[in-house]
């Protein structure tokens, strides 16, 4: 009997064995020491790592969860996008009017601004490439192109206007917002409403210094200088040593910038962008004291409209954006919220002929499901990612960077991304180390999350797919982001 129990013990030992589960990998190993410690016990991590040359996963830890992807959701507008128009395709805005123009350079009659979603009238970009200017802000020109749509009109004889300046936004329509985007949010530039006809990302940029004393007013200074916005100060200089603490407000409803509080001297400048309301009123506003300052007078009052613009116009100026291909730059790289909002709108028009946030989604979900991604995405909320209730699984993620790894314009896509250690929000990340120039990603951040999805090639020349997102962690986002930045490197080893 003994030696029959012992036969059975042998003979089912084979199978028993084939269940057990396969040691972890040298890689899994490495992730698990960076997400299991006990620091992130209390917050969420999502991960998946696939080979895109073999398609073989790699490691996964809650990949099938819907977690709050924060700027990482930009992947998706920005490769729908590219899947739906061409790398080349440009963006027209044009100064239109009925009226003729007379011996003496007059037009009698309205003139319509008309935006059709070109993020760049920002000076972002420059001979129709995107720079870089967080390192030189101080030569970035705002005014640079509605400058060259008011030279167009002075060489075309215009000298005066005797009529409305009609900043018209109609290829948009709907929320200029998001849902769920925080009320704070709506004061700085990151949370701007959105319009067909945007100028200088629709925000004031403000640079404040201290006096040369203690108790003496603040100097500021401020970009664009436009009679569309006011700033009211009472902030004054504190002394050397002390804390600062500035204080800024601009009601919802209002274009009035109010700072108070105090700065101490010796102090680095502080600068913040503030986001201002009606981008079309705004963008005609300074179109016009642009005018003035080339001598072309204008006596007319400023309007917006999204209605259909009226039959029997022609074209006096135009300009055309730079291409898609670095409009994508201008997105991903710095993570601009604004531009990738209008690239969503501009995606419902061109694919569902309406530029309509509920449109782009709609484009957005035909084509994550055409191309394999999910048939049901988990929340499509807004197209920057901004919003607290967008919602998707670091499966989705990989799934969209595999597809668009494949795709005819994958070239354009890859290199809209951040490289690690080079450029973008990436630039001051995993300098000297292995992830290099090896890794780019798409990062995000918004409060308690943190993430990073790209791709990344091994020392051995794999190339991977991945997405990393932390939720729910309450502590120093410098622990998250350098916890991102060690499981990168990883993949590169």
């Amino acid at each position: 009997m003994r030696r029959r129990a012992l036969l059975a013990v042998l003979a089912l030992a084979p199978s028993a064995l084939a269940r057990e589960p396969a040691p972890p990998s040298a890689l899994a190993r490495g992730i698990e020491s960076v997400i299991l410690a006990p620091r992130w016990n209390e917050a969420w991590w999502g991960v998946e790592v696939r080979s895109l040359q073999t398609g073989k996963l790699l490691y996964q830890r809650n990949a099938g969860k819907n977690l709050k992807p924060a700027s990482t959701f930009k992947l998706l507008a920005t490769a729908a996008a590219l899947d739906a128009m061409p790398p080349d395709t440009r963006l027209r805005t044009t100064v239109e009017s009925a009226a003729a123009l007379d011996a003496s350079g007059r037009l009698v009659g309205d003139v319509y601004l008309v935006g059709r979603g070109d993020p760049g009238l920002s000076g972002r970009f420059v001979d129709g490439r995107w720079v870089d200017f967080s390192q030189r802000p101080a030569e970035r020109r705002p005014t640079a192109e509605l400058e060259r749509l008011a030279d167009q009109l002075k060489a075309a004889g215009v000298q005066r206007i005797e009529g409305r300046l009609i900043g018209h936004e109609g290829a948009f329509t709907g929320d200029r917002r998001g849902s769920d985007w925080a009320w704070e949010d709506l004061v700085w530039c990151y949370g701007a409403e959105v319009s067909a006809l945007s100028f200088n990302d629709n925000c004031a940029e403000l640079r404040a210094l201290p006096g040369a004393k203690p108790g003496d007013p603040l100097q500021l200074e401020r970009t664009p200088v436009s009679a569309y916005y006011q700033v009211v100060s009472t902030a004054t200089t504190a002394p050397a040593g002390a804390k600062s603490e500035l204080r800024l407000e601009r009601p919802l409803g209002s274009n009035v910038i109010r700072l108070s509080g105090s700065y101490a001297l010796g102090d680095k400048p502080w600068q913040g962008s503030v986001a201002l309301e009606d981008p079309a009123r705004y963008t005609a506003t300074v179109f016009s004291e642009v005018l003035a300052a080339r001598g072309i007078v204008f006596e007319g009052s400023i309007a917006t409209s999204s209605e259909p613009l009226p039959a029997g116009l022609r074209v006096l100026a135009s300009l055309d954006s730079a291409p898609l291909s670095e409009i994508l730059k201008g997105i991903n790289k710095p993570s601009q919220n604004l531009h990738t909002e209008m690239l969503l709108r501009l995606l419902g028009a061109r694919v569902k002929g309406q530029g309509s946030l509920e449109a782009g989604h709609e484009a957005l979900a035909e084509f994550l499901e055409r191309s394999g991604v999910a048939k049901e995405p988990g929340s499509l909320r807004d197209g920057s990612g901004l919003s607290r209730s967008d919602l998707l699984r670091p499966h989705e993620l990989v799934s969209l960077l595999a597809a668009m790894d494949r795709h005819p314009r994958a070239q354009a896509f890859r290199e809209s991304l951040p490289i690690a250690g080079v450029d973008g929000l990436l630039k001051n990340r995993m300098n000297g180390t292995a992830a290099e120039g090896r890794v780019l990603a798409k990062t995000g951040s918004i409060r308690h999350v943190n993430a990073l999805a790209g791709y990344a090639t091994t020392r051995a020349g794999e190339r991977l797919a991945f997405s990393l997102v932390v939720n729910h962690y309450t502590g120093p986002a410098r622990d998250s982001t350098a916890a991102l930045d060690e499981i990168a490197n990883l993949l590169v080893r």
